[in-house]
This record gives C-alpha cells, sequence and structure tokens, in this order.
C-alpha cells in the first residue's frame, strides 16, 4: 500500500504509530503505545522490533571465507559450526574496537554479517583471499522478536517446533511462504530470536508475524524504545554509548570519503555531555567493554599484541551499571520552575538518544564523567529509564577499584559551559536485567506446538 509519506517499506502502512521519526531516507515509528508500555514487552509477554531492519548486510564465500575472518577478527570465527552466531569484533592496532556485529555461517565457506559495515567491507577488499565479497544492503530485512512468548508465536507463524534452536543457533523455516532463516538470539536478555528473509517478502512476513503474535499480548516496538534494553542488559551498543574511531584511520576515511554517506554515524558527530569534545576518550576497547571472553589469542588480528598486554593489565576499566539518585534527577527537572539557570534537560526523556526535530542530522553521542573524591575515575553512557525496575540507569566502564557493587560515585550532568550537577549514583548488579537470561532459558518448559494445539 503506498503512503502520502515515505514510510518504511519494511512493514505496513497500519496507521497505529502514535509518532513517526525519519530514520535514513524514510520515516519509522518512534512509538506506538508509548515507550512505558512497550518496553515491559520483552518481560510480559513479546514484542516485534524493526528498528534494525535494514542494517549493513555484507556475505564473504569461497574457500578462504574463514581465513578472512580469522586474519580480521578477535574471534575465532574459523571454529564456528555452521548454523551457529558470534559477537564479531574488529580492532584497530591499538585495541579499539573500529567495529562490531554479528557473524552468521550458513555453510563452511559462506558467511554472512549484519551492522558490520562498512569496516568488514573496507578489510575484505584491502585484503587478497580467494572469496567473494558482497555487499547485499537492503536485499535482507531482519526483524527482531523477543520476550517470554516469542517462541509460541514463532511456532505458531510456521507451524513449525523451533524447540531445537538453541541459543547462537539457527535454522531455515518459512513465514508466509515465504523462505526465512529463524536464529536465537537479541539484544532484550530475554529469550529471544531474529527472522531474517529477502526484502521483497519483508511485508508479508512481518504481517504474519503481527497476525499470529497479537492475540498473545505482542507489542510492536518503537525507535525510542528499542535502545533501553542495552543498558538493561549489560551490552553496550555502538552509535549510543561509544562512536568508532573510523575516521582516525587516514586510509579508512580515504575509503569513506569516497563513498558519500557510509560514514554517516560517525562523521561529523555532535558530542554531548560533560565528557566534552575530546571524542578519542570515547572509544573503547572490547576489555573495558566486558567483552574479553570473545577474544581468542590463538590466530593473529589487528590490535592483539595491544589486546594481549591489556588482558594482564589489572588496572583495565570494568563495565558496571551506575543506579542514579533520585532526588538529584528531580531537581535537575525541578530547575527550570525555579529563579535560576536551568540545567541541560533530562525531563522525561527516556534515553539519550538524539533526533533533532526528529531527523538525524548528525549522530549524537551522550558521555558523561564519573567522579570519586575529585577525581575523574570513569565514563557513564546509555542513561536509561528502567519501567521494570523504576530506575534511572547507565553503562559505565569504570577504574577497578571502584567496580564493586555499593561503591558510591557521582555522574557529572551537564554540558560543558553550561550549569551542570552533580548527582549522586551508586555501582550496582551488572547485568540490572534480573530476568532469565536467553542462554539459560530451558525451552522444554514452554509447551511445544503440537501439545498447544490438542
Amino acid at each position: 500500500m503506498s503512503t502520502m509519506i515515505p514510510f518504511n517499506p519494511l512493514m505496513p502502512w497500519q496507521n497505529d504509530a502514535s509518532l513517526l521519526v525519519s530514520v535514513g531516507p524514510f520515516f519509522t515509528p518512534w512509538e506506538y503505545t508509548g515507550w512505558r508500555d512497550e518496553v515491559l514487552a520483552w518481560k510480559e509477554s513479546a514484542y516485534l522490533g524493526t528498528s534494525i531492519a535494514l542494517g549493513p548486510t555484507y556475505t564473504v564465500k569461497g574457500p578462504e571465507a574463514a581465513k578472512f575472518f580469522n586474519d580480521n577478527f578477535v574471534n575465532d570465527i574459523a571454529a564456528m559450526p555452521v548454523n551457529s552466531m558470534r559477537h564479531g569484533i574488529m580492532c584497530t592496532h591499538t585495541g579499539l574496537i573500529m567495529q562490531d556485529g554479528v557473524v552468521l555461517r550458513f555453510g563452511e565457506d559462506e558467511f554472512y554479517t549484519n551492522w558490520l559495515g562498512p569496516y568488514v567491507q573496507y578489510a575484505f577488499e584491502k585484503g587478497s583471499y580467494n572469496a567473494e565479497g558482497s555487499n547485499i544492503t537492503g536485499k535482507i530485512f531482519l526483524f527482531q522478536v523477543a520476550g517470554p512468548r516469542s517462541l509460541e508465536i514463532l511456532e505458531n507463524v510456521t507451524r513449525t517446533d523451533l524447540h531445537d534452536i538453541k541459543f547462537a543457533r539457527l535454522k531455515k523455516s518459512v513465514i508466509a511462504g515465504k523462505d526465512v532463516r529463524i536464529l536465537r538470539m537479541g539484544m532484550a536478555g530475554t529469550l529471544a530470536y531474529e527472522v531474517h528473509g529477502k526484502i521483497e517478502d519483508a511485508v508479508e512476513v512481518y504481517t504474519a508475524i503481527w497476525n499470529a503474535g497479537k492475540g498473545l499480548g505482542m507489542k510492536k516496538l518503537g525507535q525510542l524504545a528499542y535502545m533501553l534494553n542495552h543498558t538493561e542488559d549489560g551490552f553496550p551498543q555502538a552509535y549510543y554509548h561509544f562512536p568508532y574511531p573510523w575516521y582516525e584511520d587516514p586510509d579508512f576515511k580515504k575509503w569513506l570519503d569516497q563513498r558519500p554517506g557510509m560514514g554517516l554515524m560517525n562523521e561529523n558527530s555532535t558530542l554531548v555531555g560533560s565528557v566534552g569534545k575530546d571524542k578519542a576518550s570515547r572509544y573503547i576497547n572490547p576489555i573495558e567493554a566486558g567483552w574479553a571472553n570473545r577474544i581468542n589469542l590463538n590466530h593473529d588480528f589487528p590490535g592483539k599484541a595491544a589486546l594481549e598486554k591489556m588482558l594482564k593489565d589489572p588496572r583495565q576499566r570494568r563495565m558496571v551499571t551506575l543506579e542514579w539518585n533520585a532526588e538529584d534527577i528531580m531537581d535537575v527537572y525541578g530547575a527550570q520552575f525555579r529563579d535560576e539557570e536551568p540545567y541541560d534537560y533530562i525531563e522525561s526523556r527516556p534515553n539519550d538518544q538524539y533526533y533533532p526535530n526528529f531527523t538525524i542530522a548528525t549522530f549524537h553521542y551522550h558521555a558523561d564523567k564519573v567522579m570519586k573524591n575529585g577525581k575523574q575515575v570513569g565514563i557513564s553512557s546509555g542513561r536509561s529509564i528502567s519501567q521494570m525496575y523504576h530506575r534511572m540507569i547507565s553503562l559505565c566502564r569504570i577504574d577497578p577499584e571502584f567496580s564493586d557493587i555499593g561503591t558510591e560515585v557521582t555522574v557529572i550532568w551537564g554540558n560543558e559551559g553550561k550549569r551542570q550537577k552533580e548527582i549522586r549514583a551508586r555501582v550496582e548488579r551488572f547485568p540490572y536485567l534480573t530476568e532469565e537470561r536467553n542462554d539459560k532459558v530451558d525451552v522444554n518448559k514452554i509447551p511445544r506446538l503440537n501439545k498447544r494445539s490438542s
């Protein structure tokens, strides 16, 4: 169905979004029933998400496909079983994360990546491998179905028993007569799946999933609610918790400059928060991101020597959750109603995603200084309101001596040159989410399709 506006082509126009936002060349739902209602879906029922449905997608096929990945990733990708996934990480020679995303293995010599472009494409093109790399962005969709009822919904729509899909594994299936792949993973932390298929089948697959799920309490997830799960789940997310150092590499910068638009998410970024304009301080390595277990030193890759040293360094910062003091938050909010200079606004915004006039002009990166005894000891980012736990939280990479639960610190709220507020905060559990995690969920406790139908 055509509309008067350039609406997201991956979903049908159902006129049920309360607000739209411009993301790239089209408008996509910002909120449906409200972010507070939507975020509870991944704990109480399930959500259908499209926020990353049309992301960078790159494939590598051929006899040396596995070699390419091992030459360029900190992971041992060559050891991946067929029909499995890995959280793939690419680093600079100094050990900073240059790009991270998902690597799927469809066959011995066939790999498929999501959200690893454009750097994975650059790395492949500058190498020399007996393999073929293809940028298929715009040809594949990715829908997210997350929450305790996600398996029931997908079994209802496929009419197939999917209990055999283990965490980080995938299998082929059919939805609405269209071939898809279903992967057990997700950013919500709870039981979650992804559905991958051809772009021309997206609307029919989306409609079928929604029709199968709406009677089971499924909610549609808007763009605003999407990022809230990353902080709660303890998974730092690029373009939200930290930027990539793409433009620090002269050769990659030149490659990006020849392909206008590919570097949008890190080109001319707007830096927000008390950390200030020093973009280099916002870059992150896998260890302080909490991803040391992804690093495999059995092969050579960019940044290996630097990461070996970091792994042995007891001073490496650690990723923790900060829980912000409610009274201090209310003081920031209340200042606008007093005869005084207001603080940078925090009032009802659930997170620190910035969409000026509801369009993405440049990507905004918000990061706040974390202090202890007058000294900066960490960087906070990804501030979020947790509707489930009724707290404001953020992720923080912090000096190890201050990483214990219960440690009290101070977050400096406000941009440089503006009025700033010291907000008290405590180090709390990491991840903050207390629900049963996807990799631990025993799906055998969920009734199988044939038992539900009988």
